[in-house]
């Protein structure tokens, strides 16, 4: 892992946004910025570039369903990894079985097995036909702590989901969401918090790659205690 660097990020999106320019990237059901659904990512959120919208989903909560269960955390870290100019991307190369949901429509989970034994979790980006994706690699655990101890078979808190195959064993998240739409409110989507507030975002080198290893699309909430590594 590199040097990491730290910036304060603006709460959303980015910087300099109005609350109309704001009000673009939550779904379209927004009785009121108190109602759950109202604060779903749209799909706009996700049809940017890929780096933009990594760092932009630092602080937006993960939320998991499960049967009358609902599992959430705030996301604490992710990487980017884009297309033809990224050697470490699945969709270097082009298209195929494995990864065709990165070059579909953006706002889509596009889940993979990893080492024959881990899944990650990632979020399709870019307008279609251009490939993007934003790992997860770490969320703030916040809601349904008990039932991810038991998806994790520990109690501590601080292990549940601080890397990307945690991640996914806490949420439950398994090649069968591969391609689910995040943007429709069902058992997988993201969303802003009920109360934003700025995040103090670090970025560094994408962590355990050799190719495009010189790249600093990782980023973090600095000092959080969940994220993999700092």
């Amino acid at each position: 892992m590199g040097k990491s660097s730290s910036q304060t990020g603006a709460a959303f999106p980015g910087g300099g946004a109005s609350l109309k320019d704001v009000a673009t990237y939550y779904a379209p059901d927004m009785p009121s910025r108190t109602s759950a659904s109202s604060r779903i990512l749209r799909r706009l959120f996700y049809r940017r570039k890929t780096v933009r919208v990594a760092k932009e989903l630092l602080g937006k909560i993960l939320v998991r369903k499960l049967g009358g269960t609902r599992l959430e955390g705030i996301i604490v870290e992710t990487e980017a990894y884009r297309g033809h100019d990224d050697a470490a991307s699945h969709a270097y190369r082009g298209p195929t079985a494995r990864n065709q949901v990165m070059f579909g429509e953006p706002g889509h989970a596009y889940v993979y097995f990893t080492y024959g034994m881990h899944y990650c979790l990632n979020v399709t980006t870019e307008p279609a036909g251009q490939p993007g994706a934003v790992l997860l690699r770490a969320v703030q655990p916040t809601r349904g702590i008990a039932e991810m101890k038991k998806r994790r078979r520990t109690e501590q808190v601080r292990v549940l989901s601080n890397g990307p195959a945690k991640l996914t064993q806490a949420f439950a998240v398994n090649k069968e969401l591969n391609g689910y739409d995040l943007t429709d409110g069902g058992a997988l989507y993201i969303t802003e918090p009920s109360l934003v507030e700025p995040v103090r975002v670090a970025v560094s080198t994408r962590i355990g790659i050799k190719t495009s290893a010189e790249k600093r699309w990782r980023f973090f909430v600095k000092d959080n205690q969940f994220v993999s590594g700092q």
